[in-house]
């Protein structure tokens, strides 16, 4: 039985019949995966890096309910209240930018985190959600009030978040940002032309950046030719997948994660490979594959223009950074430092994940009478 009577008027009781609980349940279920794994790939992590064997699964343990209640707190807000959350958010996040190319800590050659109250925070992860709803709302308001300039605003909010990520420098965050940006723009009816003319300009930034950054460099020299890099990673990896078979040899039971620097966060996918083997796998892959294209079909019907462009942008993100981090591990496409959402260990990543698909839940939320709240 539902704890929650129709007739129920009250805040909560409201939220739970107009939500999504399908994606809600498919969300939770990631969670689930990603503790589960965390617990078994993070003690070899955390001995190499010299702390106690589980304060790394402790720290991830503590961080998942509190990732939880913000995402359903976010869910509770009307799309009135996400516009005004996403532009304060996004400013904030700026300072915080801003903020890491200053104070912030060099790690791997790259700044991107910076301490916040004494936790360390990498406010790029935040940028991605802020941003997609931010200008959501900017080409929204360019269609549908006169005298707003939004496609240009929207552009130089653009121009001013990759241009701080750059700075770090960070070119997979910026590739995302690029892309959610881009599928908004064409959905709020760019012209062609200057679709090619942004394909182009992307084209040509990821060749500036081949011959100017010489991580990228080397990343992609080692994908097209491994005996070129360093392919220790992928090739342990791709080892992982093949131990697992299509079972795996049981949680906690892998090896390979003992020899995988960022088995807990990266390549955590591979963990998944080895220890729960290949149905498991397709389970976590179908998880997020349900995620974005039932997140899609609750805008068959949309008439609002915000709301179709904000959630768009948001589960363009969601999937993309899935696509990007199961891809890398499975040796798809260049390795790329970008974690699998809900599932790798990381902090900031839990909870900018958790504030985006927060806001995809509340803005997808519908009315008894239908359309959605507003």
């Amino acid at each position: 039985m539902s704890t929650f009577a129709r007739t129920d008027t009250s805040i909560v009781g409201r939220w739970w019949w107009t939500v999504d609980r399908w994606n809600l349940a498919a969300l939770l279920a990631l969670m689930a995966f990603g503790a589960l794994l965390v617990l078994a790939a993070s003690p070899a992590a955390a001995d190499r890096i010299g702390v106690g064997t589980f304060q790394l699964a402790k720290r991830h343990f503590t961080l998942l309910p509190a990732a939880a209640c913000l995402m359903i707190g976010i869910s509770l807000l009307s799309v009135r209240k996400i516009r005004r959350f996403a532009v304060i958010g996004l400013g904030f996040t700026v300072v915080l930018l801003l903020a890491t190319l200053v104070f912030g800590v060099e790690i791997k050659g790259a700044t991107r985190w910076v301490n916040l109250l004494g936790f360390s925070l990498q406010p790029s992860e935040f940028a991605k959600p802020f941003f997609a709803v931010t200008i959501a709302w900017m080409l929204a308001s360019a269609k549908t009030e006169e005298g707003i300039p939004g496609t240009w605003i929207a552009i130089g909010i653009w121009l001013v978040v990759i241009s701080l990520l750059m700075m770090q420098p960070d070119l997979g965050q910026t590739v995302v940002i690029t892309a959610i940006g881009g599928v908004q723009l064409f959905l709020a009816g760019l012209p062609m032309m200057l679709v090619g003319v942004f394909i182009l300009l992307a084209a040509l930034g990821l060749i500036i950046a081949y011959y100017t950054l010489p991580h990228v460099t080397a990343r992609i020299d080692g994908f097209l030719d491994p005996a070129t890099g360093n392919s220790f990673q992928v090739n342990r990896s791709m080892e992982a997948f093949k131990n697992g078979g299509l079972l795996g040899q049981g949680p906690g039971e892998g090896t390979i994660k003992s020899l995988l620097p960022d088995a807990h966060s990266d390549f955590i996918f591979s963990v998944a490979g080895e220890e729960l083997g290949l149905i498991a796998c397709l389970i976590i892959v179908c998880l997020f594959a349900f995620v974005v294209l039932r997140g899609f079909s609750r805008l068959l019907h949309e008439n609002n223009l915000f709301v179709l462009l904000a959630c768009t942008g948001l589960l363009t993100q969601f999937g993309l950074q899935a696509i990007i981090n199961m891809a890398s591990t499975l040796h798809l496409i260049p390795t790329k430092g970008m974690t699998l959402p809900f599932v790798s260990y990381g902090g900031s990543s839990l909870l900018a994940l958790a504030v985006g698909m927060g806001m995809v839940l509340a803005l997808t939320r519908r009315r008894p009478h239908g359309g959605y709240e507003a």
